[in-house]
């Protein structure tokens, strides 16, 4: 039986760490993301963080409603002010994919695959997601805000997702502390963190998490579906594909999937 966060067990279970304070926590909210980037449009500090036990209003990638379970998911948004000019941004998708899978094998028996460009995949099912959102001051970024969402002892059932889905837990076959969760992911947060003025190590190693390189693929884009090989990604995040009749191309959004046959 999952059991609720509180602030006391919180703050002493984030104690001596750089990023996760100020904390605030929600029995529910609509969004963390979209508090947390409040906050940062009124000032608030790097590292402050927003966590809530159920989302009403939990956004995924493109708009997708992201679904919190009470007491089964984690879900928070963290506050970060980094020194990069907007085009790098992508960086920070790959900084936190990167952070939350030596995160959640730091507090689990798990090893964990990244599915371009910001899921978190346990067995070839998705549990968990990445949103990084930012606000622009001039030609410089003022804030970002890395939202995670992680399916801890529940998952969407089928009929609520358009990928399969899983649940950490059920992954490890045992059950997944939250809070030690919560710590590991954002102590990798703030230990990758210098590595933004790396890009290409970054790069380098958010690419070798990423599944299904060198596969057949379809990835559905707004503009309809593409199938090929996938390729590798370029120094923006983008992925690169291997058309049907050999053309290259390169998608900067969309879903992919392993192709059947």
């Amino acid at each position: 039986m999952a059991t609720d966060l509180h602030a006391p067990d919180v703050l002493h279970g984030l104690a001596g760490l750089r990023f996760g304070h100020p904390v605030y926590i929600y029995q529910q909210i609509g969004s963390t993301n979209t508090e947390a980037k409040r906050l940062a449009e009124a000032g608030a500090p790097e590292g402050l963080l927003v966590m809530a036990e159920t989302q009403t209003a939990g956004r995924g990638r493109a708009g997708r409603h992201w679904l919190t379970p009470p007491g089964g998911a984690l879900a928070f948004s963290l506050v970060l002010r980094p020194a990069l000019p907007p085009a790098q941004a992508a960086r920070l998708t790959m900084l936190a994919g990167l952070a939350v899978c030596e995160g959640i094998e730091l507090a689990s028996p798990l090893r964990v695959e990244l599915k371009w460009p910001n899921d978190i995949l346990v067995n070839g099912k998705k549990a968990g997601g990445i949103l990084v959102e930012s606000g622009l001051q001039g030609d410089r970024l003022d804030y970002a805000v890395v939202g995670i969402g992680l399916n801890v002892s529940q998952a969407p059932g089928a009929d609520q997702v358009e990928f399969p889905a899983t649940a950490l837990a059920d992954g490890a076959g045992q059950p997944i502390d939250r809070l030690r969760l919560l710590r590991a992911c954002l102590n990798r947060l703030q230990a990758q963190y210098a590595r933004l003025a790396d890009g290409e190590a970054l790069r380098a190693d958010w690419t070798a998490r990423l599944a299904w390189l060198g596969e057949k693929v379809v990835v559905t884009t707004a503009d309809g579906a593409l199938s090929g090989q996938a390729e590798g990604v370029d120094a923006d995040g983008a992925l690169l594909i291997r058309g049907e009749t050999g053309e290259a191309l390169r998608l900067v959004a969309g879903d992919v999937r392993l192709r059947q046959g």
